[in-house]
């Protein structure tokens, strides 16, 4: 296996992880609060947005964790978020699935695209001025 495809299997992993993490917080808030479905996804979202970066960085990619690179991680995740966000409205609002389960169908949406995104954020070499 090449060093993309084992940065991918990596990724995958760290991404099943983070949906545990996410998945965790989502059902706490959202079933044992009775916090709203969107306002219990943006911030199980938020959460495993931070746990994402330091196992990526560490685990995945194998490069150091910079505070310019933990400013700009979120802009890599701003695709993921609004297309999980999107799916996770539709399956619910338009197609009427249990909005338990639909973050796990849009995660599985969105990784190809996102672990690209991401390697070439937390790749990118950074110009010390």
């Amino acid at each position: 296996m090449n060093e993309t495809g084992r940065e991918f299997l990596k990724f995958i992993i760290i991404g099943v992880v983070n949906t545990i993490n996410y998945y965790a917080v989502y059902l706490l808030l959202h079933l044992v609060f009775d916090v709203y479905y969107l306002a219990a996804h943006i911030t199980g979202f938020m959460v495993s947005l931070v746990g994402s970066f330091f196992l990526n960085t560490y685990f995945t990619f194998k490069v150091k964790p910079t505070w310019g690179k933990f400013l700009k991680f979120p802009i890599t995740q701003l695709f993921n978020f609004s297309v999980t966000s999107l799916f996770v409205f539709v399956f619910t609002e338009l197609f009427h699935v249990d909005s338990k389960i639909t973050p796990l169908l849009a995660v599985f949406i969105t990784v190809p695209m996102t672990f690209v995104i991401t390697g070439k954020i937390l790749k990118r070499r950074e110009c010390n001025r």
